[in-house]
């Protein structure tokens, strides 16, 4: 196989925020000379599928404003500094439905915009729940919607869920749940 390796001559940071580092690279090409990647840096996330015991999947519903609509979503979370991923993966669940996961079952990780991003997701089944109260951020304005397995899909496939880690983590879990996929063996975080 062709080498495709591109190789960082300098890096640039041209932003800083709360979430986003947006960054500068001049990289040189794999059959010589140079070019510019411009990319963000992000910390992770983990993306929760939450089984409930009527078998349902909590899905929620918030509004993005970068979309400018209310999606419908798993929840999910960003990795805090110092934060290891079973951390984040209960931590969120509880800010964003409530509810504290029994047991966690790795799914798989994905990356989610590879030609802009490092951002890493990685994947869990969340069961056993138990439901004790919602602790989300003052700014974050979430509706609980549990969903049978069979009608999330339906709404995948009318284009009503769109948001690709949601797409994605449901995909797993139908094929997880119905017994025809094991959990990838993707190393976890």
């Amino acid at each position: 196989m062709k080498d495709l390796t591109e190789s960082k001559v300098s890096s640039e940071q041209i932003f800083s925020g709360r979430l986003l580092d947006v960054r500068r690279d001049e990289v040189s090409l794999p059959e010589g000379g140079t070019s510019v990647r411009e990319y963000i840096r992000h910390p992770g996330a983990v993306v929760m599928i939450p089984i409930l015991s009527d078998g349902k999947i909590l899905l929620i519903r918030q509004f993005r404003y970068p979309m400018g609509d209310v999606e419908i979503e798993l929840p999910a979370g960003k990795i805090d500094s110092g934060e290891e991923v079973e951390e984040t993966l209960q931590r969120e669940l509880k800010e964003e439905t409530g509810y504290k996961a029994g047991k966690t079952t790795f799914i798989t990780e994905i990356h989610p915009c590879i030609g802009y991003s490092n951002e890493r997701m990685w994947l869990y089944l969340a069961e056993d729940l138990q439901y004790s109260e919602a602790t989300g951020d003052e700014d974050e304005f979430i509706e609980l919607m549990p969903t049978g397995l069979d009608d999330a899909m339906a709404m995948v496939q009318s284009g009503e869920i769109t948001d690709v880690k949601a797409v994605i983590g449901l995909f797993w879990a139908e094929k997880v749940l119905k017994g025809q996929w094991k959990p990838s063996q993707a190393k976890k975080a």
